[in-house]
């Protein structure tokens, strides 16, 4: 079954594949992660935002393999609301500057540990959340001391699959990939 194997796997040591192996609740940044971290108005003054479908999936396969997925943003966006709509994530917090005390007030009513809980952002009001978490996790267009900080940095850029790999890294550290990609084979023949 190589031929499922992530071609990202290669660079996931023991040490990022175990925390990621623990991972229960995954919080996303938006602006640099969900997106490329542009922002972009129309003549009106409408904001405009792209989102990657790619990660879209991913994100629906880290649900339906029971992983609990979160937003966490310091912006407040109707677009963002409605994506996250679409996608079916219902912990949306937004207009949220301190995000480690979002992250924590989200997983106050949860059972789980912050070994339990990963984080992915690019910039400083990261940080704190990212630290908290049991894994931290960045990407490359992302701000140096976050990458410094993070234990792991993408391949792919923000806006640009860094999601949806992560998303593979969580289903594959747990043994999950497998399961949400036999579908998508099996509906070829």
């Amino acid at each position: 079954m190589s031929e499922l194997t992530p071609p990202h796997s290669k660079d996931w040591g023991e040490e990022l594949l175990a925390k990621a192996g623990a991972i229960k609740l995954i919080a996303f940044d938006v602006d640099g992660i969900m997106s490329d971290g542009r922002l972009y108005f129309s003549a009106s003054g409408d904001e405009l935002k792209a989102f990657n479908i790619l990660d879209g999936l991913g994100l629906k396969q880290l649900m339906q393999a029971g992983i609990t997925v979160a937003v966490i943003t310091g912006r407040r966006s109707p677009l963002t609301e409605k994506r996250m709509n679409d996608l079916g994530i219902t912990h949306l917090m937004q207009g949220r500057e301190d995000k480690k005390v979002a992250l924590q007030e989200l997983v106050a009513n949860m059972a789980i540990s912050p070994g339990q809980i990963a984080y992915m952002g690019d910039d400083l009001p990261d940080l704190p959340a990212l630290q908290f978490a049991g894994l931290g996790i960045t990407v490359p267009n992302g701000y140096w001391l976050v990458q410094q900080q993070a234990d792991y940095c993408t391949q792919a850029a923000g806006g640009c699959g860094a999601v949806r790999e992560v998303c593979d890294l969580l289903l594959w550290s747990q043994g999950r990939l497998h399961d949400t990609l036999i579908p998508y084979l099996d509906a070829q023949k």
